[in-house]
């Protein structure tokens, strides 16, 4: 059995909320996404991303008749070549719309996806929302972020922590839906095994709060509704200057 809960919220600064989040526990799919652009083209962009995604692991569903444009890879379950499959839809849906409209000009979305079938999760992520997993060991990312940050360090894991926080590129991100006409996606999948919490979020959440205080909150063993308040209680916290997303998913049995 899954239980979920996703919240979201505009913050203490922003104007508008471009933050999508999606619990689905009918298709065992979870989404946040996190839009940008001008206006109100980074809403357009996060809701166009999960209504893409939505669409094509529903038609998808059951095995039948669906046109697969990107391929299929053998080596990768059907769950996630169902979702790879997803998110470079969604991709080159709002590609062409930001190609559309002068207003909808260089909108894009990142975003975190979880599809869970019995005691597997496959998942895929694009920029730099984040998946967590919560065990008895501590908080693990599942994701890798696609930003200039994430590049830096991969490559100089010894690099000074201070001036990264400070540097006027930290918030650069290297992919994002709808950059491009064709985009590279993150996908994995694993065991879920039960009792164990997973955490989608926007980083207006995991940029504010470190890592100690989302285990506590999401992993803790309260119930994920409780769990997904907390932690946006805490993001607001800390001055909230950012849309805020997150979204709590556990399996309990």
């Amino acid at each position: 059995m899954l239980t979920a809960h996703g919240v979201t919220h505009v913050g203490h600064v922003r104007k508008t909320n471009e933050d999508t989040v999606l619990v689905d526990l009918d298709l065992g799919l979870f989404l946040v996404a996190d839009g940008m652009g001008g206006h109100i083209a980074g809403e357009v962009a996060s809701r166009m991303t999960v209504d893409t995604i939505r669409a094509f692991i529903a038609r998808s569903r059951d095995g039948g008749k669906c046109t697969w444009p990107f391929g299929i890879d053998p080596d990768a379950s059907f769950a996630v070549n169902r979702l790879s499959t997803a998110v470079k839809l969604a991709n080159r849906r709002v590609f062409r719309a930001s190609e559309s409209r002068d207003d909808y000009t260089g909108m894009g979305s990142t975003v975190v996806a979880a599809l869970v079938e019995d005691d597997r999760v496959a998942f895929a992520g694009v920029g730099d929302s984040r998946i967590y997993a919560c065990t008895a060991d501590g908080l693990s990312q599942l994701t890798t972020d696609d930003s200039w940050v994430a590049t830096i360090l991969a490559r100089d894991p010894e690099v000074d922590a201070v001036s990264l926080a400070t540097h006027p590129m930290r918030h650069v991100l290297t992919n994002a839906i709808g950059a491009r006409d064709e985009t590279e996606v993150e996908v994995g999948e694993r065991g879920l095994p039960e009792g164990e919490t997973l955490l989608l979020c926007s980083d207006g959440l995991h940029g504010a709060v470190g890592d100690e205080t989302l285990a506590r909150l999401a992993g803790g063993g309260a119930a994920v509704d409780a769990s997904a308040h907390a932690l946006l209680e805490a993001a607001l916290a800390q001055g909230g200057r950012d849309n805020i997303t997150a979204l709590v998913l556990r399996r309990t049995g």
